[in-house]
């Protein structure tokens, strides 16, 4: 092959860049500059100037103090491009399409960003009134039953290190803004695996979620299925939950197997 034998040219520069982004992606909380630069063993002076312009285009993000520094809102976007053109959006579709053509009540995908979910993928009912999301759209994780279904593969104490000061914020006179009371909810709802939101997000709608796991059994997603009380019956309240399970092991098992799949390819 032509190539064969050549070295590779390293950037220093863009080594850095992507030290500090790995650096951060592996913290639960924000560095300070000092940190990051003994971390990395990287000179406090370069390190400044990297970050600096990793925060101008939205790649970091400082705290108030302009002190602390986590990853930006500029990753997000990148990734949530990327995640619509995975194998999880295209499954999702799939599943979606069979939900609306059943119960014709809008079906949602999301996952995590920190104490927000992010909204990937939706199929949408025909009904004229309806809960309607936009792709990357955020809501606070604790307000919605997606949210709390990946909330539910986290430890008491992971979920508690979200909240510090244990306020969690209210969207509507529904919302759960008590940590004990989050929890106790999770911890009810982990064996049953279905968590629901009653008008916690947005009034007058209710969702069942389940989380879409890994073979480590990580949550890497949620379903859930939103419907308007108005048009809320037992029977579509039923039904809507018995997707959300199913679609959930459904989609799970599908992960499994897709990453056990792409795995022998590289190994084979």
């Amino acid at each position: 092959m032509e190539n064969a034998g050549k070295q590779v040219a390293f950037v220093k520069s863009a080594d850095r860049v992507l030290d500090i982004l790995e650096l951060l992606a592996d913290e639960q909380h924000p560095l300070n500059l000092v940190e990051i630069s003994r971390r990395l063993d990287l000179p406090t002076s370069s390190t400044y100037k990297i970050i600096q312009n990793l925060l101008e285009r939205g790649y970091l993000e400082s705290d108030n103090s302009e002190k602390q520094f986590r990853l930006g809102h500029k990753l997000l976007e990148i990734a949530t491009k990327y995640t619509r053109n995975t194998d999880l959006i295209s499954e999702f579709q799939q599943i979606a399409l069979k939900i609306v053509g059943d119960i014709n009540e809008a079906v949602f995908l999301s996952i995590r960003d920190r104490d927000k979910i992010l909204y990937v993928s939706e199929k949408q009912s025909s009904h004229p009134v309806r809960f309607v999301s936009h792709m990357g759209m955020k809501l606070p994780i604790h307000s919605t039953a997606m949210g709390k279904a990946m909330l539910s593969k986290y430890t008491d104490d992971e979920i508690a290190s979200i909240y510090s000061d244990k306020s969690l914020g209210k969207l509507t006179e529904s919302t759960i803004n008590d940590l004990d009371q989050l929890l106790e909810q999770i911890r009810e709802a982990r064996e049953r695996g279905l968590f629901y939101s009653y008008g916690e997000a947005v009034q007058g709608v209710r969702c069942a979620a389940a989380p879409i796991c890994n073979a480590n059994n990580e949550a890497v997603a949620a379903i859930g299925i939103s419907i308007p009380e108005t048009r809320l019956t037992d029977e579509l309240w039923q039904s809507a939950q018995d997707w959300v399970k199913q679609s959930a092991k459904e989609l799970s098992l599908r992960i499994y197997y897709h990453g056990i799949a792409q795995s022998n390819r590289l190994n084979g």
